[in-house]
C-alpha cells in the first residue's frame, strides 16, 4: 500500500457503505429550512448512517443556488460532526466546482462528488480535464466522480487517477450492470472504491460485479432498510438483499417512473406523510397530485421506522 493510498484509507472505508443523499427541506416561504434539516440529518445518523452527500440530486442540486449550496455543506458538516464523514456534492463550471470543494475542505469535509458535468458537449478528454482541474484544486480531498455517460471508457478514469491520486472512488449511475462490470475492470477494479449510484434497486447487481457501497434516496425514509440491504450483501447474501429489494421495489419504481421526474418528490412525500418535513420541491421538479399521495403514505408507514 502507498502512502497516497493510506492517507485516503479512510475515506475509501467510508465509501464502502450506504451513502446516504439527504433531502434539501424547504420552509413555507421557500427558503431552507435549516432546523428541519438538521432534525432530519439527526435522524438519519441516529439511524446508523455513517456518510452523508450534501449537494446530491436528492438534496436537488441543481435548484439551490450558490449561497444555498454553501448553507447546506456548513449543516451536514456541524450536524455530522465526528459521527460521520461528508462527501460534498460540486459541479456547474469549473470555477464554482472549486469554489465549492475549497469550501468543503475550510470547513472539514473528509471528500467531494464530482457532478455529472451537464455540459451538451462532453469529450472524453475534456471530461478528464474537468474532473482534473477540480482534483489538483483540493489535493486533500479524496475526489469521487460521479459518471452517468454510458459512452465514457474505463481507460479515462485510469487517465484522471494517474494523475490525480486523490480521485479514490466513482459513484457509476449507467443503469446497465454488464457495462458497470466492464467499465470498473478497464478502470482499475481494486483500483476505486464502486459506489452503485442508482441506489438500492441496482445494489445487487452492481454489488455482483464489484461495488462495495451504494447511494441512497429511500435511507432519509427507511434508514433501517437501507443497512438491512447493505448487510446482507456485504455477507454475500444475495437472497436476503433481494427480500429488501422486493420490500422497496414500489417506492423505488415511483421514484424512476417517466425518466426520473419524481424522483425527490416521492422520497418529501413519503417524510411529509411522517410529519417530518413539508413536501415542497422547486422546479423542475413538481409536487405529487393528492390522489397519488396515498400509495406513498402507505408505503412508508409500511416500513419498520
Amino acid at each position: 500500500m502507498t502512502a497516497t493510498t493510506t492517507a485516503f484509507e479512510a475515506g475509501r472505508a467510508a465509501l464502502a457503505d450506504v451513502v446516504a443523499i439527504p433531502v434539501t427541506p424547504f420552509a413555507e416561504d421557500g427558503s431552507i429550512d435549516r432546523e428541519v434539516h438538521r432534525v432530519l440529518l439527526r435522524r438519519v445518523l441516529d439511524g446508523g448512517v455513517r456518510i452523508l452527500t450534501p449537494n446530491g440530486n436528492t438534496g436537488e442540486f441543481y435548484a439551490l443556488s450558490p449561497e444555498e449550496r454553501r448553507t447546506v455543506t456548513e449543516l451536514t458538516i456541524e450536524e455530522a460532526g465526528d459521527r460521520a464523514t461528508v462527501l460534498v456534492g460540486v459541479g456547474h463550471d469549473v470555477p464554482t466546482a472549486v469554489a465549492s470543494a475549497r469550501h468543503a475542505r475550510e470547513l472539514g469535509a473528509q471528500m467531494v462528488m464530482v457532478h455529472q458535468p451537464v455540459h451538451p458537449y462532453v469529450s472524453e478528454g475534456g471530461w478528464v480535464d474537468y474532473h482534473r482541474a477540480i482534483a489538483e484544486a483540493v489535493p486533500e480531498l479524496g475526489v469521487v466522480p460521479y459518471i452517468r455517460n454510458p459512452v465514457l471508457a474505463g481507460a479515462r478514469l485510469a487517465e484522471l487517477a494517474d494523475a490525480c491520486p486523490n480521485v479514490i472512488g466513482v459513484k457509476y449511475a449507467v443503469p446497465d450492470a454488464a457495462r458497470f462490470a466492464a467499465f470498473a475492470r478497464d478502470a482499475g477494479l481494486e483500483r476505486f472504491v464502486w459506489v452503485a449510484g442508482l441506489a438500492e434497486p441496482y445494489a445487487p447487481s452492481y454489488f455482483s460485479a464489484g461495488a462495495t457501497g451504494f447511494t441512497s434516496g429511500l435511507v432519509n425514509v427507511a434508514p433501517a432498510v437501507s443497512l438491512n440491504m447493505i448487510e446482507a450483501l456485504r455477507s454475500g447474501d444475495y437472497a436476503g438483499a433481494m427480500k429488501v429489494w422486493e420490500q422497496i421495489r414500489r417506492f423505488e419504481e415511483l421514484r424512476a417512473a417517466n425518466n426520473s421526474a419524481n424522483n425527490v418528490t416521492v422520497v418529501k412525500e413519503a417524510l411529509a406523510s411522517l410529519g417530518l418535513c413539508r413536501r415542497e420541491v422547486r422546479p423542475p421538479s413538481k409536487q405529487l397530485p393528492e390522489s397519488e399521495r396515498a400509495e406513498v403514505a402507505a408505503i412508508a408507514a409500511g416500513w419498520s421506522i
